[in-house]
């Protein structure tokens, strides 16, 4: 006899379960991926797009960049959004690009 097989045969390699622990690992593994990271990233998508598109004309928004304005018109997918209290400084950006929405008639 060599001595790869009394290794084989001191270790049972190709039991069956064994395959059924290293499943159960792997399958217990990709429950912990999915629970820890893809599930709560996919509630935060939602939570946006849920602000993004209660969006109104009138609300103040932040912007990626860190700006915060005022919508002066809401489409499809752009909006624009005017800084400060220059009339003549409205961008016209994606709606990906706000952060978080204050509503106008929170104030009242």
């Amino acid at each position: 006899m060599n001595a790869l097989s009394i290794l084989a045969e001191g270790t049972e390699a190709n039991s069956p379960s064994s395959w059924i622990i290293l499943i159960v690992y792997v399958i217990g593994f990709a429950a912990i991926i999915y629970f820890l990271m893809i599930r709560p990233q996919k509630k935060q998508q939602a939570q946006h797009k849920a602000v993004v598109d209660s969006m109104e004309v009138g609300d103040s928004v932040l912007t990626t960049s860190g700006f915060y304005g005022v919508l002066i018109d809401v489409s499809d997918d752009m909006v624009i959004v005017e800084f400060g209290n220059n009339k003549n400084c409205r961008i016209p950006m994606q709606k990906d690009a706000i952060v978080e929405v204050e509503k106008a008639n929170a104030d009242e």
